[in-house]
């Protein structure tokens, strides 16, 4: 099967090192940077570009870029993209990417899916990605309408192939609420939480709590900027519910109210145990 990736950072690198070490799938991949791209060919990461012949002849599109630009390119070669194509964003929110690209593949007449992988790391671009990334990883799918049994059946043996552990299918809508709290809220509380001035201090004096806190502070600013404003109503709504969460704490502890802080932690606990997790 020919396989074309477009944008070959952390995701679209290791989706690339992914499909060569464990399939016997042709990759071709299109990434703006010159150097990214020799450096895969090199690597044996990719076997060539996506030219306009090559991505006529693709079985399957993953849009490995931010929202904007994702949607950008796909407008721009739609009218190449053969009608046996099965095209995949891999964008980090579904409401704003699928109502965009829908609708341009079915002018077009290929078949379109929102995607997501529940996978990353702190640091970014082709140099960090890894064959492995996506071992035992959630892949997140947002069939429509138009998504027939066996092209999901097809794309679920296509990524569990890859390593994925499972596959997860949503709406684009359950996708975003969800996803401001699992991995947006987390990464505006990690930025936050860096910025006190003890951090500075801190040598000494961290462990493992620390750094679970801080690990994704190192984010690309860029792309979480799109990827929060893209989904504001249910980052805005985690956010409200945690910062009225935080007051409960701060004023018990203001009180020095030992019974109530004793019973806010409990339930935390408690909820940490339902909700299940390392």
């Amino acid at each position: 099967m020919n396989v074309g990736i477009v944008g070959l950072g952390l995701i679209g690198g290791s989706l690339a090192k992914s499909i060569k070490h464990r399939t016997m799938h042709t990759v071709w991949a299109d990434d703006i940077d010159p150097e990214t791209m020799m450096f895969a060919r090199l690597s044996g990461a990719i076997d060539g570009a996506l030219d306009e012949e090559k991505l006529a002849d693709t079985d399957i599109l993953l849009i490995s870029v931010v929202p904007n630009v994702a949607v950008k390119w796909l407008t721009e070669h739609a009218d190449k993209i053969a009608k046996k194509t099965i095209v995949v964003d891999m964008c980090g929110v579904k409401r704003t990417v699928c109502s965009a690209m829908a609708p341009i593949a079915e002018k077009h007449g290929f078949m379109y899916v929102g995607g997501h992988p529940m996978a990353g790391t702190e640091r970014g671009g082709f140099v960090s990605s890894t064959n492995d990334l996506f071992d035992g990883a959630s892949m997140i799918l947002t069939p429509d309408e138009h998504s027939s049994a066996q092209i999901l059946e097809n794309l679920k043996n296509f990524f569990l192939d890859m390593g994925f552990g499972h596959i997860t299918f949503s709406t684009p809508e359950e996708h975003d609420r969800i996803i401001a709290y699992t991995s947006q809220l987390a990464h505006v509380v990690s930025n936050a939480y860096i910025k006190s001035p003890e951090a500075q201090k801190r040598r000494g004096f961290s462990a493992g709590s620390f750094k679970d806190m801080t690990r994704v502070a190192r984010l690309d600013e860029k792309m979480w900027t799109e990827l929060f404003l893209d989904n504001p109503d249910y980052l805005v709504e985690q956010l409200e519910i945690l910062i009225d969460n935080l007051n409960e704490y701060l004023d018990v502890i203001k009180k020095g109210d030992r019974e109530k802080l004793q019973a806010l932690l409990k339930d935390g606990r408690e909820k940490k145990a339902t909700a299940g997790g390392n």
